[in-house]
């Protein structure tokens, strides 16, 4: 028999864009903790489990946060949150460099903050998943000790849109667009250009 709860979670993958504009809604920081429960059990590159993380709501923290964060550069200015879609909360991986490997805690950072994005999507939140943050900033406004360091910034709030993505053949454009409607678009490559089954073709 078909176990349908599998169809919620690979639907729920397939349908996962990146949201930058959200309602103001807060969202409750027991839903924070379960989102942070799935990254942190997420794999970990020789079990070292380097990740810490750090949930701001505050409002005033978040503003602060906010002034670091750099938003959708292929669309700027017109892709960055105005002040009523801003997010309503922040989860920053951080990593603990005295037990880190160097070489390998990026495969935990990944792994860990898609496990937090999909958990989110799950309970109906957006996520904008943020390498180009203003750190040594972040972490002196966070008091981040000098022996952790912020590796990239997870922005949730209850999506203000609904982008959609399209198949781009191997010589299309890569960069995302609003169309006349405001919605945005996403270019992906498509299937068959970057699967090889069997044989490189």
């Amino acid at each position: 028999m078909l176990d349908k709860s599998n169809m919620d979670v690979y639907n729920k993958i397939i349908s996962r864009r990146t949201i930058r504009k959200f309602n103001q809604t807060e969202i409750p920081v027991e839903t924070l903790k379960k989102i942070v429960n799935a990254g942190r059990l997420a794999p970990s590159s020789g079990n070292l489990q380097p990740l810490e993380y750090f949930i701001a709501v505050d409002n005033s923290l978040r503003e602060k946060i906010f002034s670091t964060l750099s938003w959708a550069r292929y669309i700027k200015p017109e892709g960055d949150p105005q002040k009523d879609e801003k997010p309503v909360a922040y989860i920053i991986i951080m990593v603990n460099n005295k037990i880190a490997n160097p070489a390998h805690f990026k495969y935990d950072v990944g792994a860990s903050a898609e496990n937090m994005i999909i958990t989110a999507l799950s309970e109906g939140i957006g996520c904008c998943w943020i390498a180009s943050v203003n750190k040594s900033d972040l972490a002196e406004i966070l008091q981040i000790p000098a022996d952790h360091s912020i590796d990239c910034v997870l922005a949730f709030g209850y999506p203000l849109e609904d982008p959609v993505y399209e198949n781009i053949t191997m010589n299309g454009s890569i960069k995302y667009y609003k169309d006349s409607n405001g919605r945005l678009h996403v270019p992906k490559r498509k299937f068959e250009d970057i699967v090889h089954i069997d044989k490189f073709q």
